[in-house]
């Protein structure tokens, strides 16, 4: 499992993530045992440098043998050049960027390595953020594949519109924002609340319960900020709740900003943060150190 978090406001989008992986084994009994946890799969991606476009997953971790991280940079080497799939830097929009995406990461990768398979992999989503050519206000879209079927790409954030969105194992996140767990509708069910007025009565409590976290003129710093403080709960969440610590390790933000482009906050690194110029921390540096062995 894991957790990714996207925040968006009129300044810029930001992407945030866990870096927890989870290998997992299917038993004949249909549950799945998970065998281990890694802590520094890469999640947040640039994926065209130079440029406001970045994108974030989670779900499912690799396709057949390649890893989502080392598809996403297949697919960045393709936007900057690849035949059928470059983008004009001055007259691309998020939407065809988005499109280009699910062709690669479904219709070129996920159908011919398991289109055959009885049994498919879950969910693997992929969210795809940015600034089209020309545009004041980011945009974020939704690649998501479940059960083997992956519908055209969804506008989760359109322009003008600030907020909140979140994905993987949902459940700290939901309890802060929503004011609930994700079971509450199966214990209300066990308990015999009617099954045709359930989401009557989920309703009214989200309106009772929901916190506004996310406001439009919020500085970019305090979405970044806001984005550590939900991946960070979730991690202790995590490893403080029974069962193994699917979601953990280093934290990884990225800001995508009009003027700035995609900027990573805080990232780990395979050599140390002096030989790894094009990041600026947000945080201190001891922070940002963190997991500079990854």
């Amino acid at each position: 499992m894991t957790i990714v978090v996207s925040v968006k406001v009129h300044d810029g989008l930001v992407l945030a993530s866990d870096s927890a992986s989870t290998l997992t084994e299917r038993l004949a009994s249909g549950e799945e045992k998970t065998l281990n946890v890694w802590n520094h799969q890469n999640k947040v991606f640039n994926l065209y440098k130079g440029l406001s476009i970045g994108g974030i997953t989670f779900g499912h971790g690799a396709i057949g043998h390649s890893s989502i991280s080392t598809l996403a940079k297949d697919f960045r080497a393709l936007l900057c050049s690849g035949e059928g799939w470059r983008i004009e830097p001055a007259a691309y929009t998020m939407q065809d960027v988005a499109e280009k995406a699910r062709r690669f990461i479904f219709e070129e990768n996920f159908l011919p390595t398991y289109g055959d398979e009885p049994v498919k992999p879950g969910v693997l989503g992929f969210w795809v953020g940015g600034y089209s050519a020309g545009q004041a206000l980011a945009e974020l879209w939704d690649i998501s594949i479940r059960n083997g079927e992956c519908p055209a790409p969804q506008l989760l954030r359109a322009g003008p519109d600030a907020g909140l969105n979140w994905g993987g194992d949902p459940e700290a996140v939901t309890r802060i924002v929503h004011g609930h767990s994700e079971t509450l509708p199966a214990a209300l069910l066990s308990v015999g609340a009617p099954p045709e007025q359930l989401d009557a009565v989920m309703e009214v409590i989200r309106t009772h319960a929901l916190v506004d976290l996310v406001w439009a003129p919020m500085p970019i710093q305090d979405a970044i900020d806001l984005a550590h403080f939900l991946v960070s709960t979730a991690i202790a969440f995590a490893r403080f709740r029974p069962g193994a610590e699917t979601i953990g390790g280093p934290i990884e933000i990225a800001a995508i900003t009009k003027h700035e482009g995609f900027k990573w906050v805080k990232r780990k690194h395979y050599f140390g943060i002096e030989l790894n110029r094009d990041s600026y921390p947000a945080f201190s540096n001891e922070e940002a150190h963190h997991g500079t062995a990854a």
